[in-house]
């Protein structure tokens, strides 16, 4: 027989077993979604509130200290001679029964399970039970059977294999939830495909692909095949009685390259796997298959030492890649919502906002194919997590042998996906050791380094090894995961994190550094104004009203944002005007950084800025809130990660212009440098040749009569090259001058287009169109407008909206309101 597989998505309850509820909470069963979690399951059945809204987190926290059993009943009409229940998901320590017989428990939120279910299964209904503990109460139960180890945040998420951001984060909601939250099947077959996992090569011309294949079966003198297609080539191995497993080989001739986003086209080829049975006297039956895609690239990482120190440089296809990432984080608290459509979206943004590479960050999970299948398709480089973060992590049983399985399945399974380049052994974890104070309060145990220097390294290099891997970030090449390691931060080796600017320094200091690889830096800022005030009804709301305090979870997160504010603008006392200032400033923060860092090339060799997404409606370092909407960072990272980029930048004598070609084409012209002053008159200039290679840089030093300002307050450089500009004040936002303009809105297909034309200076003009619309959408923002100038900004949006709305001062805003009212129409 053929496999059949059987979802069991219907007919599920769930019912509280034990633990405090609030007065009055029902506890009988209500309806749950499978996949699911206890939270939706009973936001859908009326009984608690949005988990994200106001302080509904806290008024939910009996769920996670709590017990749950999901139910249901399924029907068998013939149970077939291999039978099995596969969880995909289980979130995370749970008893599964079967017509009341244990079938096994499951301890990791990040592996599936597999249960033969022959002996418990019978003709007719089957009910099916899923008990889950608490998991608060079980990491601190195994915290205290494993031994202290120290970590970030109240739980010990450490001690459990689960979403480490469910227990919260400095940007994160603490639901600790739980449920089944990925799909759960019955299949009834002969024989089947267990494992399938590529090995991809790439020799000369010819792409080679090694397909290791493991089967089961029911009947050990059923003669078996395995059938390969990769394009229009077939190929095929016979499984001899006595094994269970084959490699099947396949070539491709003249074989067209994957190459990420940038690069050249991300090439892919279906592959079929069939496993055929070759005892069937009416001809070959497949028994069952499964479709894949693949490419052909090569990767290395970089980290032969030069002058400067040790780099960490990317090379696709021997190609030198200039990384200009961003960190992923679970784009919802209960990861399960998350669709194939919503996380083209978010890989939408992505692109949008000119990356190339997402780091999918180790406290949150191993994302669905679905988000690795997107990646392959659009060329997005993906640097992959092994889940460890902030904290040290027990070698000893149980953990250590959940780590492996979970680490194999997790490698087995992503092996297929080009777009994944780099697995990583942890989040900060070296770096803590000395850093944070773990290894002197460790007293001696064990803290993870056989993770991420020996069993991790041996599970990639034998199951993925077109794979590249580094133990952790960040991380200096030199480190052997002992206790005399160096400085695991050190700009000048290997890969950083930048996080002393926004924790204690002005964002002007990210200039300080010369790093060889940032793989975290950023700066907070509020979520869109639509996002705000849906998820907080605080009246008054305030900076500091009980609704914004609860969806600001960084450790004062509100003076670091006041104190980053100051050096640039004045303190508004308006709420929309605070709002609209923490995200200019947060936008300018990462623009300063990145362009800083790109500057430094070839030196720096890349950067991932924290963060793209959200989990939760909250204040964080995202450019997507979560609600999706993009905030002015992410229009801030279109700009700054330009394939071609002009970038003033201090230089030890003075001033310099930084450009920087990541095409393939030369660039060639005249750089035209002006020093200007507010009303658009020029000062002083010059026109000089230039000639930047294909994936090249150039510095050139900007004239002192340019670079000089004699009135500060008033004065600017600018700087183009082939329509590309970069504008350097010499003074701060605070001292802006009112603006002025005039415009003109009109309709089109997709919704308005508007016209603003400066009267004078305007500095980072944005049209907030979430004020107006929550689902609209503006093609560009933060644009800065010398005298004459004008900017049409592309609206999408299906409401009914005028000039008069568009141009209002709490919609179209500026840098220059912020210093003073403005901008108006003339």
């Amino acid at each position: 027989m053929k496999m059949q597989r059987t979802d069991l998505r219907d007919g599920w309850t769930l019912a509280h077993l034990d633990g405090l509820t609030p007065a009055g909470m029902p506890v009988a069963q209500v309806p749950a979604e499978v996949p699911g979690t206890v939270h939706t399951a009973l936001h859908a059945a009326g009984c608690i509130e949005d988990p994200y809204l106001d302080d509904q987190e806290a008024a939910q926290r009996w769920i996670g200290r709590s017990r749950w059993r999901y139910r249901t009943a399924f029907d068998l009409d013939d149970l077939g001679p291999g039978l099995d229940l596969v969880f995909e998901g289980i979130d995370t320590v749970a008893a599964v029964r079967l017509n009341g017989k244990e079938l096994g428990r499951s301890e990791n939120m990040h592996r599936s399970y597999r249960y033969d279910i022959r002996d418990a299964a019978r003709h007719g209904p089957n009910l099916l039970e899923v008990d889950l503990e608490s998991p608060v109460r079980e990491a601190d139960r195994r915290s205290l059977e494993l031994g202290y180890r120290p970590h970030v945040n109240p739980h010990p998420f450490n001690a459990l294999r689960k979403m480490a951001s469910s227990f919260g984060w400095d940007w994160g909601i603490d639901t600790a939830s739980v449920g089944i939250w990925r799909p759960v099947r019955v299949g009834r077959w002969t024989a089947r495909l267990n494992d399938v996992r590529p090995v991809t090569r790439v020799d000369g011309p010819r792409g080679h692909v090694a397909l290791h294949v493991e089967v089961d079966r029911t009947d050990r003198d059923r003669r078996l095949a395995v059938a390969v297609t990769v394009g229009d080539r077939t190929t095929r191995a016979e499984l001899g009685t006595d094994t269970d497993r084959t490699v099947v080989e396949a070539e491709i001739p003249d074989v067209q390259l994957w190459w990420p986003r940038g690069h050249g086209d991300p090439t892919l080829y279906d592959v079929h796997v069939a496993l055929l049975d070759l005892s069937d006297p009416a001809g070959e039956t497949v028994l069952d298959d499964r479709n894949h895609r693949i490419g052909f690239r090569t990767v290395r990482l970089d980290t032969t030492p030069d002058d400067h120190g040790t780099p960490f440089t990317l090379r696709v296809n021997g190609r030198r890649i200039e990384v200009r990432g961003a960190n992923w984080i679970p784009d919802d608290a209960f990861p399960h919502r998350v669709t194939r459509d919503r996380y083209a979206t978010r890989i939408g943004q992505a692109e949008f906002g000119g990356l190339n590479l997402l780091r999918v960050w180790g406290g949150g999970i191993y994302e669905s194919d679905d988000f690795y299948d997107l990646c392959d398709e659009r060329g997005i480089l993906v640097m992959q997590d092994f889940l460890f973060a902030c904290a040290a992590y027990a070698e000893d049983e149980p953990l250590r042998s959940e780590v492996e399985a979970e680490a194999r399945e997790a490698v087995t399974r992503l092996a297929w996906h080009p777009s994944l380049v780099i697995f990583n052994g942890n989040n900060e974890n070296l770096w803590g050791l000395h850093e944070w104070g773990y290894l002197s309060r460790l007293d001696g145990a064990t803290w993870g380094a056989w993770y991420y220097y020996d069993l991790l390294p041996r599970i990639v290099a034998d199951l993925a090894p077109q794979i590249g891997y580094t133990p952790g970030s960040p991380f200096t090449p030199a480190g052997s995961g002992l206790g005399d390691d160096p400085d695991h931060n050190d700009p000048h080796q290997g890969t950083m994190h930048i996080w002393d600017v926004w924790n204690e320094k002005d964002y002007t200091a990210y200039r300080d550094y010369t790093p060889r690889f940032v793989a975290e830096f950023g700066w907070q800022a509020p979520p869109t104004w639509a996002t705000l005030t849906r998820a907080i009804s605080d009246d008054p709301l305030t900076p500091e009203s009980p609704g914004m305090i609860v969806h600001q979870k960084a450790v004062g997160g509100n003076d670091k944002l006041t104190d980053g504010l100051l050096p640039h603008l004045r303190l508004p006392n308006d709420m929309s005007d605070w709002h609209w200032a923490m995200q200019l400033n947060q936008a300018n923060a990462v623009r300063t950084g990145i362009g800083w860092f790109r500057s430094r090339a070839p030196v720096c060799s890349g950067n991932i800025v924290w963060q793209l997404n959200d989990s939760w409606p909250v204040t964080s370092w995202s450019a997507v809130d979560g609600d999706g909407r993009p905030k002015p960072l992410l229009y801030a990272l279109r700009h700054v990660n330009r394939e071609r980029l002009l970038t003033d930048q201090p230089a030890p004598d003075g001033l310099e212009a930084s450009i920087l070609n990541d095409t393939d084409r030369r660039w060639t012209g005249e750089l035209l440098l002006e020093r200007r002053d507010y009303d658009g008159v020029v000062l002083a200039g010059t026109a000089v040749p230039v000639a930047v290679e294909p994936r090249g840089a150039q510095r050139v030093p900007i004239p002192r009569e340019i670079g000089t300002a004699l009135a500060p307050e008033r004065e600017l450089v600018v700087a183009s090259l082939h329509g590309t500009r970069d504008l350097w004040f010499f003074a701060e936002y605070r001292d802006s001058e009112p603006a002025t303009f005039d415009a003109q809105a009109i309709r089109v297909p997709e919704g308005y287009e508007l016209t603003v034309r400066a009267r004078t200076l305007i500095r980072d003009l944005t049209l907030l169109i979430d004020k107006l619309d929550p689902a609209g959408f503006v093609d560009d923002a933060l644009n800065t407008l010398l005298p004459g100038e004008h900017v049409k900004l592309r609206i999408e949006s299906d409401a009914a909206l005028d000039l008069e709305t568009l141009v209002a001062p709490d919609v179209l805003r500026s840098a220059n309101q912020l210093a003073s009212p403005g901008p108006e129409r003339g």
